[in-house]
């Protein structure tokens, strides 16, 4: 009779009684059955509490810039100006409203992205492995678990030998070591061996409650966006100040407390980002998008952003630079052995059920040959890793035992009885191979248990073709200013002609070189094209020296002891394949070989930072505009140079076209960008202090020329601006002159519709003074040219000198 029980209480039943336990056997359920427990028992996750759509709708009328709004609210009905009240509280549920949608979207797109990056668990369904997402295994079911894996449920080991990282759970920094019949628990790690289990519990029933195996899209506040808020909390600060020296000058000319208030509310609502929120979700998301459609899913969203500033790539070779289609192309016996027995010794050393290539490989030649592996029971296996290169079993058949072991021929050569001179024929063998194009495996055998005894057999030649367009990618890396560096595991013979073909350089060094001068500060690892016989704790001491001087780092990874160096680099990237533990390190995962992929995510992250650049620098301009204005039109005209009303006018008006900026048509740069925020504030800035000699001009002509009143006045300032703040994004988003490219569909319909719209509202008025069509037509031709004519030659010339 199957039941639910605690987790612990398995630890002390047979696996026969496991089985018994949760209605299963060892050879698994049947999709049916499974998908019957799945309905019964629910998906393989812990429930998120979420937020209801209309919580999350009510709660955006409650923060600093709804609380200005809502004040100036009460302030318009103290003075009686109920219209101004209604307008304003329409306007602020607009915006609501606009965040609310776009939120939701980005939500989606999110989640999207999030079931895309889920972890696969392989199970036996019907009797046969199969993969499925990790939420959706249940109690019963039969999984495999290999070196890297997260593990995915609580299960009984059912075979095998692993070493088990639980640190992440119990904070125990010492790996604990399981067998048959052994309990292990969901979210632990699996950092040697392999083995099967049987699922004894599932979500919320698992021992600690979290089934850490399934990725989680983190948002921890990028470098970039720290930036963005600390130039929008500058901005504001000089905003209090400007305030402070108008309030002051107000209360002794006239002591008017009413029109002190009036202009904390209008300098406040022209300081805070009101679109902030908005655009770096929107940007975020598309970004993630964007990248999705490309075989890139991130699962850190602020590496997006960081990642424009990447100015060294370290990758791999394998499934990099070559096509990850390895295969076994001969098999070179040594005297006294034959090519079966080298093929049949090499697939003994392997793992029928690893997700390992080079395994796979070499079952595949076994197979196709017919080569009699199968009369073998392997009886221990240690699959290959990192820091050993090298894989071993234990073999029987009858009376026979066999200790025989495959792997990075150094390692093996290094672990046999051979002489010198066999091995420095050996070690010829394998350079002139290597010259070639390929790899070797070398394969030893002994009798008993004892290194001593292994003998050196032959050696297994693979192929792993270079990728046809590496070399075009090398050189489009170079000339997007990123260095490439080439660290792979491999032999330096095979990595100095890989790196030849594929046009990274010549001068490739040994990582032992590193180890030695890791105390010199002065070593510099650049000097080098890249390195050979790298393990997973050389791309940490590469990644961290190269952080140290100053270097902004991309690091591809894989396997279970690179995550220590993906989680240390700007953006670390899991390759297809890659581990479970990788994946959870990286901040991108590739769901394609190759490395126009991780060029695709440079060009991406560079646009994404152009579009938060161009948001800086029109924020700048826009706060130093309208301040400028209303401390520049008291202190010449005694009075709001335009009302509370304007003002909400150009918020909205504006903040429609700003997100619109989050979708723009963004050239990336050819270099890695930098945040020189001294360049920008004095773009931003003298972009601004034009516009207020344009508002100044306005008011001037306006009072001298079409002969208006303050109220009037007020009026065409506030449209000139509004039409000026559509012509200024249309500037600011291009460093280059504005017509240079085309902006996005999403900002042109929104600063079209904006044109529009207000050029009818000031036709009609009743929130403001009305204009005729004559001054309506002098405010956009005015603000249009004076934009493009004034402003845009000055960006220019200022952008191109900063270099931005």
């Amino acid at each position: 009779m199957m039941s639910s029980m605690k987790t612990k209480a398995f630890a002390d039943m047979t696996v026969e009684q496991a089985c018994s336990q949760v209605g299963s056997d060892l050879t698994g359920l049947s999709q049916s059955e499974a998908e019957s427990r799945l309905q019964k028992y629910g998906y393989n996750e812990i429930s998120e509490d979420r937020r209801s759509p209309l919580i999350d709708l009510l709660s955006r009328y409650w923060g600093p810039m709804p609380w200005l709004l809502e004040l100036t609210i009460i302030l318009s009905l103290l003075l009686n100006h109920l219209i101004d009240a209604i307008v304003v509280f329409v306007l602020l549920t607009i915006n609501v409203v606009v965040g609310f949608i776009n939120s939701d979207h980005s939500q989606k797109a999110l989640e999207l992205l999030k079931s895309k990056l889920a972890t696969k668990a392989r199970v036996k369904r019907n009797g046969s492995w199969t993969r499925v997402d990790a939420r959706q295994l249940v109690l019963g079911d039969v999984i495999y678990l290999n070196l890297g894996d997260v593990v995915p449920a609580d299960a009984k080991v059912t075979k095998g030998e692993l070493l088990v990282d639980q640190s992440s759970l119990t904070g125990e920094s010492l790996p604990v070591h399981l067998h048959d019949s052994d309990v292990i628990f969901s979210g632990t790690v699996v950092t040697q061996g392999e083995g099967m289990g049987l699922v004894v519990n599932t979500g919320e029933a698992t021992y600690f409650g979290a089934t850490a195996g399934l990725v989680k899209l983190a948002k921890p506040q990028s470098h970039q966006m720290d930036i963005v808020i600390g130039v929008s909390r500058y901005l504001l600060y000089a905003s209090l100040s400007v305030l402070a020296v108008t309030a002051l000058y107000v209360w002794l000319t006239s002591g008017d407390m009413v029109l002190i208030v009036t202009f904390a509310v209008l300098f406040l609502m022209g300081s805070i980002p009101v679109a902030l929120p908005a655009v770096t979700a929107i940007v975020e998301a598309r970004g993630a998008m964007e990248l999705s459609r490309e075989g890139i899913l991130v699962s850190r969203l602020d590496s997006i952003e960081d990642a424009a500033s990447i100015d060294v790539l370290c990758f791999d070779k394998t499934g990099t630079l070559t096509q990850n289609r390895i295969s076994v192309v001969d098999v070179l016996p040594q005297r006294g052995h034959d090519t079966f027995e080298v093929g049949m010794l090499a697939a003994l050393a392997s793992s029928e059920n690893s997700k390992d290539l080079i395994d796979s490989a070499i079952i595949d030649y076994a197979k196709t040959r017919a080569i009699d592996y199968f009369s073998f029971k392997q009886t221990v296996f240690t699959p290959f890793t990192p820091n050993t290169k090298i894989a071993e079993a234990i073999v029987e058949r009858g009376d026979s035992r066999l200790r025989v072991i495959k792997g990075a021929p150094r390692e093996v050569l290094s672990r046999c009885k051979d002489d010198p001179d066999k091995v420095q024929g050996v070690e010829d063998q394998i350079s002139q191979i290597a010259t070639l194009g390929y790899r070797t495996l070398a394969v030893a055998r002994s009798i008993t248990h004892e290194n001593s005894n292994l003998s050196y057999c032959g050696l297994i030649v693979m192929s792993d073709p270079i990728r046809p367009e590496s070399k075009e990618m090398i050189e489009r890396i170079r000339s997007l200013g990123v260095r490439p560096l080439m660290l792979t595991g491999d032999s330096l013979s095979i990595a100095k002609e890989v790196a030849i073909q594929t046009g990274i350089g010549e001068k490739i060094g040994l990582a032992s070189m590193l180890r030695k001068e890791s105390h010199n500060l002065r070593f510099e690892i650049l000097d080098y094209d890249g390195f050979a016989e790298v393990y997973p704790e050389d791309k940490y001491l590469i990644v961290k020296s190269l952080q140290s001087q100053g270097h902004m780092l991309g690091m591809t990874g894989d396997g279970v002891n690179d995550a220590p160096a993906l989680k240390q680099a700007e953006m670390g990237i899991a390759v297809k394949d890659a581990t479970d533990v990788s994946k959870a390190s990286a901040s991108v995962v590739l769901t394609r070989d190759g490395i126009d992929v991780i060029t695709q995510a440079l060009i991406t992250s560079r646009k994404i930072y152009q579009r938060m650049l161009s948001w800086v620098i029109n924020k700048i301009a826009k706060v130093i505009q309208f301040v400028g204005l209303l401390s520049l039109g008291y202190f010449w005209l005694h009075g709001l140079v335009f009302p509370v009303i304007g003002m909400v006018l150009l918020i909205f008006s504006n903040d429609f076209a700003t997100m619109s900026l989050a979708t723009d048509n963004a050239a990336g740069s050819t270099s890695p960008n930098q945040w020189n925020l001294k360049n920008i504030s004095i773009l931003g800035g003298v972009v601004g202090l034009l516009l207020v000699a344009q508002g100044a001009l306005t008011v001037y002509i306006g009072m001298t020329v079409f002969e208006m009143d303050l109220n009037q006045v007020g009026s065409l300032i506030t449209f000139t601006l509004i039409f000026t703040s559509q012509f200024r994004i249309l500037v600011v988003r291009e460093r280059r002159r504005f017509w240079a490219s085309r902006p996005g569909r999403e900002l042109m319909l929104s600063v079209v519709g904006v044109l529009f719209s207000f050029s009818v509202l000031a036709f009609i008025g009743g929130l403001l003074a009305p204009l005729t069509l004559v001054e309506i037509v002098f405010a956009v031709l005015f603000s249009g040219a004076f934009t493009f004519i004034v402003v845009d030659p000055v960006k220019f010339s200022l952008a191109k000198r900063f270099g931005l």
